[in-house]
């Protein structure tokens, strides 16, 4: 059993020596065979499309917290629908600055507010004296990143300090108009400084309206004493012309604090009973 065994190993390694040193093979057979892949052909890269920027005079339906935010998500709307928002104005900025840095920041908190003077009409007055504001976004940081560098300037109304008003009639030059003055005209719910006040619409249901504003010079803030006291008389006369009795009337002084001087609102604001 083990000599048979060992013949056919014997046998196994000479048929295994003849197929590597056969001298009958030809020298392609004894070369490797080298497989080559195809070269690939570079592919194009297209670059994405940027988000189309939208129109002026484009209407959108908002909530109160949507025009807070700094990006819309809202589709348009006809704006001879219910609408809360009127797009006025879209303007570009550089495309090497980012979306949500100080640069773009500071072009549109400053741009909007400048055109929307001019796109709702009125006075400085008239416009403080409203509850019509401008608000802003930009495209996402996505969005920014395919190509998109615009920012958007939007016409809203407060009904009061959670809600928006519905945008009715034309809002261009809105303010230059007694209807559109009296209709987004800045009242209040109860007296200013009472429990229960809240600033609303003049279209809403209200028992205070605002009647003219106490201006100061910008810069540093003159302290609470000074802006108390600046408004007194003015307010005092303007609650006596709004009454029909000149000898019994009420009024009310709204003085900046801090905060809101801060934020750009260098002004009191007098109020009576409606």
């Amino acid at each position: 059993m083990t000599s048979r065994w060992c013949l056919a190993l014997v046998t196994a390694v000479a048929l295994a020596l003849t197929a590597c040193s056969g001298s009958s093979s030809s020298s392609a057979e004894k070369q490797p065979q080298v497989l080559h892949s195809p070269t690939p052909t570079p592919t194009e890269t297209i670059p994405p499309t940027p988000p189309k920027p939208p129109h002026a005079r484009t209407c959108y339906r908002l909530a109160y917290a949507a025009a807070l935010a700094p990006t819309r998500t809202q589709k348009p709307v006809p704006c001879t629908g219910v609408h809360t928002g009127l797009t006025f104005f879209v303007g570009r900025y550089d495309a090497s600055l980012p979306v949500d840095g100080p640069v773009v920041h500071r072009l549109e908190s400053t741009a909007c507010p400048r055109r929307f003077a001019a796109f709702v009409g009125g006075t400085p007055e008239d416009r403080r004296l409203s509850m019509m504001r401008t608000v802003w976004f930009t495209p996402t940081v996505d969005q920014a990143a395919a190509g998109a560098h615009w920012f958007e300037c939007v016409a809203i109304a407060l009904r009061d300090d959670e809600h928006l008003a519905l945008l009715q009639g034309p809002v261009e030059g809105v303010l230059d108009r007694t209807d559109g003055r009296d209709h987004y005209a800045l009242c209040g719910t109860a007296e200013p400084g009472s429990e229960g006040f809240q600033q609303r619409i003049c279209a809403a249901p209200h028992s205070w309206v605002a009647l003219r504003t106490v201006t100061f010079a910008p810069g540093p803030y003159p302290g609470v004493d000074a802006v108390r006291s600046a408004g007194q008389q003015p307010c005092k006369d303007a609650g006596a012309d709004a009454s029909s009795d000149p000898l019994n009337y009420r009024w009310s002084y709204q003085w900046p604090t801090l905060p809101q001087w801060r934020e750009g609102r260098t002004y009191g604001i007098c109020w009576a009973p409606s």
